[in-house]
């Protein structure tokens, strides 16, 4: 949560980007320059006083709180209890999917069969898990990070892996532009975070590439899942296979 002196911290930044100096802003409120420096430093201000700072920022109270949300640090995953609520209804999940990928409001109704009130009510229920901020004319910032992931053992991954990953592996990997690899091998201990980090920029590189083609026409583009992974594994049927 953000506090008074998060907020006091932020007017600050405003002014010196501004090139504001405590001087010219005493001028502008009629007050002696001790006094707003006196201000600031005890951080205790009324609203009338933050709303006539905003003035001379040529800004208002709701713009400042929009850039104090957007400098809380993004969580990177939820808790058990949010990620039950997600996972309990499969429209829900959807939508925290499609915002997970930054979809437009009106791309996912376009895309899926949601109707307006129903997506608005979605995007509701998202806001109070704290997985995105929704915004006028059901505009949203997300609240996640980019590092952000669900939980291991979560109940999403666990639905997951129940539901979604058979179907998934069910596919032959033949169509255009479709691969599947399986590479097994013992490897250097040390270099098993060189190859995770290797594929985690891959993985970024095609979260970017899927930004940079939102705005392509609809028949440019093609949906794609990519599944990265790498586990010290070894198939169950074969493990009583296996010497001590």
């Amino acid at each position: 949560m953000s506090t008074t002196a998060d907020l006091i911290r932020v007017l600050k930044a405003e002014l010196k980007s501004a090139g504001i100096t405590y001087a010219a802003l005493a001028a502008q409120l009629g007050m002696a320059e001790s006094s707003v420096k006196r201000m600031f430093a005890q951080g205790d201000m009324p609203l009338s006083r933050i709303d006539a700072i905003c003035r001379v920022l040529r800004t208002d109270f709701a713009e400042l709180s929009r850039r104090l949300a957007d400098e809380q640090p993004a969580r990177t995953e939820l808790t058990q209890e949010q990620e039950r609520a997600v996972v309990a209804d499969r429209r829900l999940l959807l939508a925290a999917i499609c915002c997970l990928s930054q979809w437009t409001f009106e791309q996912m109704l376009a895309s899926y069969r949601y109707e307006p009130a129903e997506l608005v009510g979605l995007l509701l229920q998202l806001d109070r898990l704290g997985i995105i901020e929704l915004r006028e004319h059901n505009r949203y910032r997300l609240k996640v990070s980019k590092t952000f992931r669900w939980r291991p053992h979560g109940p999403v991954m666990q639905f997951f892996r129940a539901e979604v990953v058979p179907d998934y592996f069910r596919g032959g990997f033949d169509g255009e532009g479709e691969q599947l690899m399986l590479v097994h091998g013992e490897i250097n201990r040390a270099l098993a975070p060189v190859f995770n980090e290797r594929l985690a920029r891959l993985g970024a590189d095609f979260a970017r590439q899927h930004l940079a083609d939102q705005r392509l026409p609809e028949d440019q583009k093609q949906p794609f899942t990519m599944v990265l992974g790498m586990r010290s594994w070894l198939f169950g049927p074969f493990r009583d296979l296996r010497r001590p």
